[in-house]
């Protein structure tokens, strides 16, 4: 009998890392419940990214036909100055180190469908509802859920985000493990008035920064970014103070950003957050272990989080199959780290090179820019394939 045979296990979060795990997990023949506090699986949201070794990943879930479809194929990335005037207009891949032709960028919502398509007839999802209490006193994990209820699980995984509960449960408060990158970002969705189709268009002034990517012809996600010393005092202030935070950073701002404040007092899904990273000294406690931004977030500089989610849940999964917890945790963190180290480094120290504070590093930035449209594509950066994915054993069926 495989050792998973009815071993019970929760994940909290049912986004990438967590409907991933769900999936790799169940394939090990783990009983599987994943408890998420939105009413379903969450749709819609900004593109990402899926790279390098997490393509292989996607490839062996047998989902990569239907992300290939999804593939956004954005076109071109233009850059503007403080006046609007274009500074250059690029190849994507030129900046973000994406390989053209290989590489994928879906919509979010688009790749949690898929996974979620994928492992839904096999797992138990219990929405609207997570954790409140975790007590690792006895044989098992005892969970008692914000809804009222209580169950036992032999392990218990944290998928739930840079936020996560889970891990300030098992290993203490975020302040210790997060590390703040200097800026602060909003993003929320609008309607497509500006004629852009598959491209994005960035305008600069020294800290700050505005950004429409146009997926299609329907809506365009706007992103706003600016710098700010002081990390956020919380995960979540008061929505309305967040917006006015904005609004006042950008008040004087030209090109299109008036545009965008206004859609952004309306828009009901902006999402306001400092950049970030999560360290953490270990990646487990006992019989909970965390996976995907609960563990190591990369921040969106890097464009890498989607990709160290999935192959975060294929290294945990696979890790679990032939061992105990204590072993499998290990194991998972031991031949995971490096890769993901590689791919937080990729931040720098922070955002100063895309999103310059001063005139002068702005002024440079963009002579490196211009320079880049001259350049050879590029074959990707090592960090996206630094992890070569083992071949776990599957049980017999």
């Amino acid at each position: 009998m495989n050792r998973a045979d009815s071993t019970r296990v929760l994940i909290s979060g049912a986004s990438v890392a967590g409907c991933a795990l769900a999936f790799w997990l169940n394939r090990y023949g783990y009983a599987v419940t994943v408890v998420e506090k939105a009413g379903t699986v969450r749709s819609g949201g900004y593109p990402i990214d899926v790279r390098g070794t997490a393509l292989e990943v996607v490839q062996r879930m047998g989902i990569l036909p239907r992300l290939r479809e999804a593939h956004i194929d954005l076109r071109r990335l233009t850059f503007l100055d403080e006046d609007g005037s274009e500074i250059v207009s690029l190849n994507p891949h030129a900046v973000t180190g994406g390989v053209e032709g290989r590489d994928l960028e879906v919509r979010r919502g688009d790749l949690t469908d898929a996974l979620y398509a994928a492992v839904r007839d096999d797992v138990e999802f219990l929405f609207d509802d997570s954790i409140d209490t975790l007590d690792q006193s006895g044989n098992g994990v005892e969970i008692t859920f914000r809804g009222g209820g209580r169950r036992t699980f032999d392990m218990v995984f944290g998928a739930d985000g840079v936020h996560s509960r889970t891990r300030e449960l098992v290993l203490g408060p975020e302040q210790q493990f997060h590390r703040y990158l200097g800026y602060r970002f909003a993003v929320f969705t609008m309607r497509n008035t500006f004629g852009l189709s598959r491209e994005t268009v960035m305008w600069n002034s020294p800290g700050r920064a505005a950004a429409l990517y146009a997926a299609g012809d329907d809506d365009v996600h706007a992103f706003l970014t600016f710098a700010k010393p002081e990390p956020p005092l919380s995960a979540s202030p008061d929505p309305r103070a967040q917006r006015d935070l904005v609004a006042t950073v950008f008040a004087d701002a030209g090109w299109e950003v008036p545009r965008m404040l206004a859609a952004m007092r309306d828009a009901d899904d902006v999402y306001v957050d400092g950049v970030s990273q999560i360290h953490l000294p270990r990646w487990s406690g006992g019989r909970v272990a965390l996976v995907g931004d609960a563990a190591y977030a990369p921040s969106f500089l890097t464009g890498q989080g989607t990709s160290l989610a999935l192959v975060g849940a294929y290294m945990l999964a696979g890790s679990l199959a032939d061992r105990g917890h204590a072993a499998g945790f290990a194991a998972y963190e031991r031949d995971t780290r490096e890769f993901v180290t590689a791919n937080q480094q990729l931040a720098g120290k922070g955002g100063a090179g895309l999103f310059p504070t001063t005139p002068e590093d702005l002024k440079q930035r963009n002579i490196r820019l211009r320079s880049l449209s001259s350049m050879p594509p590029a074959g990707g950066r090592p960090a996206h394939s630094a992890l070569t994915l083992p071949e776990f054993t599957l049980p017999m069926t």
